[in-house]
């Protein structure tokens, strides 16, 4: 999230949150595209971490790419920490360990995504050429220790390290050292957001095994395919990972709002000044914990849209829903993570196909399934059948729905052609996390420094 939101609409009752999600459903000839992605930020000399100031730095990528495109720059204090794009185009903003992210614009088609993608690319190659840096799409850092990595100057990070060790073992690992690809999504009614969630839920961890990229960890294998995946089962489970309510029947808008009032907040914003308030929930926060603490104490809409952006279920509700389930990965991953999304959720005759393939799917059944993935990878079973399988099906259905679509580009191509790497996966049965641990017992002789050249953007 490239800037934390500061509108001052006062909020005083939990209907107020409720209708706030709900007033994100729109007609179906509105859905958009939105997709993020993070890269590491490396020196090419020798591949080391890239602070944020300095002659060579984050900052300068920042200042670079604010010249370049003409952005707003995003401050925390005196420091730039992101770039706001003109009338929703998109966003640039910086993770803890300094990983450079793009928050796409809304989207009509993928072949605008991946257009996007790439222009952004170009541009941030042409600012990081002169200063000797270039970026790593994985889901994991494969060198850095936690010491080593640098730490960004956001006030909400200093507030969230200071947390993350009390609520979870993971949570700092998470924040520093990994990267993903995540696509936002629109739902028309409550009815389908419901829907979606269910079915996106339940498929999440088939996108973590798909897009498994983090095999290494401080420069030797770590026993997984998606350390990243394994991760976020440690990370402040009250606000992270999966939730039965999310699955089952009795999903809602206001369900989803009952759940985030009380998971803990991580701050408030007042005059530009963080207030930590981990020690409170949303709820508490609405009668009255902070009064006496803080001025301004009565709660805003800002206030409840920066604390769901804080929340990490698989599947994350704001007035869309965000998969969240894929490392990060090369150039061609960042276009294929929406396709295989889009493909699932946006054509009816694909939704309801995915619906039936899933339905008998417990809770159970899906966090045992959440569990195996980060070290079976496609190896892992759901259900009773083997995921390869599962993955066979589920591509199809995608490709069913892309289809549908029609959405052609100058060359006539529809945007199933995004999902080539895909394809090329279950093909060989083989991720990019297993490609990559060939490589490191062979030919790169039991050296991650390879993957910095071989796989930089």
């Amino acid at each position: 999230m490239a800037r934390d939101t500061t509108d001052q609409t006062p909020i005083t009752a939990a209907s107020e949150l409720t209708a706030y999600l709900a007033s994100g459903s729109k007609p179906k000839e509105e859905f958009r595209i939105g997709t993020e992605h993070e890269k590491f930020v490396f020196f090419k000399a020798d591949h080391g971490p890239v602070p944020y100031a300095g002659d060579a730095s984050i900052h300068a990528l920042l200042t670079g790419m604010q010249k370049a495109l003409g952005w707003e720059p995003i401050m925390d204090g005196d420091n730039i920490i992101g770039l706001a794009g003109p009338s929703g185009a998109g966003a640039i903003s910086l993770e803890p360990g300094g990983q450079f992210e793009l928050s796409g614009a809304p989207l009509e088609t993928l072949h605008q995504t991946c257009i996007e993608s790439n222009q952004h690319l170009a541009t941030l190659r042409t600012i990081a050429e002169p200063l000797g840096i270039r970026f790593l799409g994985l889901g994991g850092s494969p060198k850095w220790t936690l010491a080593e990595t640098p730490r960004m100057p956001k006030s909400r990070y200093e507030i969230m390290t200071r947390y993350m060790p009390k609520v979870g073992s993971r949570g700092l690992d998470m924040m520093y050292r990994t990267c993903t690809i995540q696509v936002n999504l629109d739902f028309s009614s409550e009815a389908d957001m419901v829907k979606k969630m269910r079915v996106s839920t339940k498929l999440q961890s088939l996108a973590t095994a798909l897009f498994a990229s983090s095999p290494f960890t401080e420069g030797k294998p770590n026993g997984l395919v998606s350390w990243r995946g394994d991760i976020w089962r440690d990370t402040d489970n009250q606000r992270s990972g999966l939730h039965r309510f999310m699955i089952e029947d009795g999903m809602s808008f206001e369900r989803y709002v009952e759940w985030a009032l009380d998971v803990p907040m991580y701050f408030v914003v007042r005059d530009g000044r963080y207030h930590d308030c981990t020690h409170i929930t949303f709820r508490q926060f609405m009668n009255g914990a902070l009064k006496g603490e803080i001025a301004d104490w009565e709660p805003t809409l800002g206030d409840w849209t920066n604390h769901i952006s804080t929340l990490f279920p698989e599947v994350r509700l704001k007035r869309f829903l965000e998969m969240r389930g894929a490392d990060g990965g090369p150039w061609r991953r960042i276009c294929a993570l929406p396709a295989f999304w889009v493909g699932l959720l946006y054509d009816d005759a694909a939704l309801d196909a995915a619906e039936a393939l899933t339905k008998s799917w417990s809770f159970e059944q899906v966090s045992a399934f959440r569990d195996a993935v980060p070290a079976e990878g496609l190896k892992a079973t759901i259900a009773g059948h083997g995921l390869l399988d599962v993955a066979r099906e589920v591509l199809a259905i995608s490709r069913a729905g892309l289809k549908a679509r029609a959405r052609l580009n100058g060359d006539g191509q529809d945007e199933t052609v995004f999902l080539a790497s895909l394809d090329e996966i279950l093909a060989k049965k083989a991720t990019l996390a297993d490609d990559l641990l060939m490589l490191y017992h062979g030919r790169w002789n039991g050296s991650v420094e390879p993957v910095f050249e071989e796989y930089q953007y």
